[in-house]
Parts: structure tokens; sequence; C-alpha cells
């Protein structure tokens, strides 16, 4: 089932090369941020199905914003689309209570893990 997804990611380049994945794939990108705060306040404002986050961000890192988007939204779906090594990455999120991480390129495990949203 097509979701709308919220797009966040500080370079432009993989902002859109996200949202051409997802779109191809028969979602709707509503939002592209660049940083967390920006993310935030989009997520209040959209209220989208999903969200792909970085996890470092200038500003507000991708870990504080999903903190404060599970603040707004306890069900809040996120995933963690990164290039940080995710077994030291796991710890950290599951203790905010996100479980998907996804290393950046790996397109087909990142529109895996939406449709399991």
């Amino acid at each position: 089932m097509p979701k709308r997804v919220l797009v966040v990611d500080d370079s432009n380049l993989l902002r859109n090369a996200i949202s051409r994945c997802l779109t191809r794939a028969g979602h709707e990108v509503v939002g592209k941020c660049h940083d967390g705060d920006e993310a935030v306040l989009f997520y209040e404002k959209l209220r989208p199905d999903a969200v792909t986050l970085d996890v470092t961000m200038r500003g507000k890192d991708g870990i504080t914003a999903a903190e404060e988007i599970l603040r707004l939204d306890s069900k809040a779906f996120i995933i963690f689309y990164t290039l940080l090594d995710i077994p030291d990455l796991t710890a950290r999120t599951r203790r905010i209570g996100v479980r998907n991480i996804v290393k950046k390129g790996d397109e087909e495990e990142l529109l895996r893990t939406l449709d399991a949203a």
C-alpha cells in the first residue's frame, strides 16, 4: 500500500535520490527537509505515514528529531536511513523506540521496511 513519506537528509543530492526511489515505488513524498528542526515542524504539519531520517545532520540531529516526533505522535513510523555503522547505532535508537535502521544505498531494504509500516 502506498505511503505518504517525509524525507529528511542534510544532503540535497540524497534527499532527491531517496525521493525518486520512493516515488518510483508508488509512494508519495509529502515533504523534504534538510535538518531535524525542519523535520519536526513538517511532521507536525503533514502527519505523514512514515519518515526517512538521516542520523547525522547539521543543527538538530536525527535522533533528537525522532525523540521530538515521537513525543508528538508515539506511533510515528521512523526509518533511520544512514551511513553510520548499524550495530553501534542500534542501541541508541532502540532507547528512543525506533527499531528501523537501513544502510543508505540499500533501496530494496528501505522499500521493504516502508512496506512493513
